[in-house]
């Protein structure tokens, strides 16, 4: 039995719909859930239309014809004929926002966001499960909000895992062996049965969370590059592909914010010793990157960049210690926040960390710490993470560059920069 992932950009228009059914169709006769995400850049078009619907700005319902518009044409490419029974149930879809939108906002953001954005998943698969049916295939939809049950943590759901496994195991197994399944990644539900997100791009942990409730032979999520790369190509003109990597360097890596798989993916799978293959969906014979238990290290160096990001240091007023109190304290304001430390430094009367630049949370964070704190901040700098470095690598992506803080260990280095 496989897991399969399809990320928006493999199924952002009807030519990619297409050519998923191309993949899928080599594995006809296997035990195979796919896990697929919301098309192309509609879930960045669904946070911009809840944003303003928060907001009672005037262009909600804008945004939300742009969003029925892009599905209907890919829906009319797929399905000619007007009167296939696809064109009814993707509208209504969307009819769970329109609902939403019809009152003003009187809910907390968070559990309108998981409501609102959750049906670009739902619209996805809606219309790929029936382009599979249409090509000859034995298709099931499944709703994963049926399976996968979190706590009440909107936006950010912790799976709860005994009650999801007791659920996809109850009838899954038996499902799969006369049909294929397709489902959503990225969606849960709560025991109340409301909506709930796991993450942004966590449509890669769904397929894990599936995979090691089913005890699945592998996972195979489907990206529009080789397999893993050493570097991202936007920031390096010459990549490498990582044919093979550990457990523990693929979750380093995505620790330090490597995107090609979320950070969450790796620990279900290592659990239950599944292998995770990431492939190209548009060079589908290309090998790709394996994923699995190895004792072999990198067999190169790795880059992660990550760029807009704030340096804080906070000092306390009296001039006391960075110990335990303060640390607890001051980590408990970052979770409230919502804010991830992507680089810590401490010395006796001060803690230092680098952040990603989210906005106005951000501002918030600054102000609760200023309540106890002196506090320091800098903007516009980078953060450089390299595992497996050298002096060569280092010298690499220093030029025009100054170091404003650097730290190290046996593998990894991190310099947080900026540019002269």
């Amino acid at each position: 039995m496989q897991v399969f992932k399809f990320g928006g950009a493999s199924v952002k228009d009807a030519d990619g719909v297409v050519n998923l059914g191309r993949i899928v169709s080599a594995y006809r006769g296997h035990q195979l859930l796919i896990v697929v995400s919301a098309m192309g850049k509609t879930t960045n078009l669904l946070e911009r239309l809840v944003q303003q619907y928060f907001t009672q700005a005037d262009d909600t319902y804008d945004l939300l014809q742009q969003a029925k518009r892009y599905h209907e044409d890919i829906v009319q490419a797929l399905f000619p004929d007007g009167n296939h029974p696809v064109y009814n149930e993707v509208a209504n879809r969307f009819v769970e926002i329109e609902w939403i939108l019809e009152e003003p906002p009187m809910d907390p953001y968070d559990y309108l966001y998981d409501q609102i954005v959750a049906v670009g998943e739902l619209v996805s698969t809606t219309i790929i499960s029936h382009y599979l049916h249409a090509i000859g295939l034995t298709t099931k939809w499944l709703d994963a909000r049926d399976y996968i049950l979190t706590d009440n943590t909107h936006r950010e759901g912790r799976v709860a895992w005994e009650a999801t496994e007791a659920r996809i195991q109850d009838n899954l197994p038996d499902l799969l062996e006369h049909q294929l399944l397709v489902t959503q990644g990225f969606i849960g539900s709560t025991s109340e049965n409301f909506t709930t997100t796991l993450g942004r791009e966590g449509s890669d942990y769904s397929a894990a969370i599936f995979a090691a409730c089913l005890g699945a032979e592998s996972v195979t999520i489907w990206k529009d590059v080789p397999g893993v790369l050493n570097a991202d190509p936007k920031w390096f003109d010459q990549t490498e592909l990582i044919p093979e990597l550990s457990y523990l360097d693929a979750i380093e890596l995505t620790y330090y914010g490597a995107t090609v798989i979320h950070p969450k993916t790796i620990k279900p799978l290592q659990n239950k010793n599944i292998t995770l293959h990431v492939k190209s969906f548009i060079d589908i014979e290309n090998g790709g990157t394996q994923i699995r238990s190895t004792k072999e290290s990198l067999p190169v160096p790795s880059f992660i960049f990550k760029v807009n990001q704030v340096l804080i240091s906070i000092l306390p007023k009296d001039f006391s210690f960075i110990v335990e109190d303060n640390l607890s304290d001051i980590f408990s304001r970052f979770h409230a926040h919502k804010i991830k430390v992507n680089m810590m430094h401490n010395s006796a009367v001060s803690f230092s960390v680098s952040i990603d630049n989210t906005g106005d949370n951000v501002e918030a964070l600054l102000l609760d710490l200023r309540s106890r704190y002196d506090i320091r901040h800098q903007i516009g700098l980078e953060l450089i993470t390299i595992r497996y470095y050298n002096q060569q690598t280092i010298a690499r992506v220093l030029v025009e560059k100054e170091i404003i803080m650097e730290l190290k260990d046996s593998y990894t280095c991190q310099l947080l920069v900026r540019k002269l």
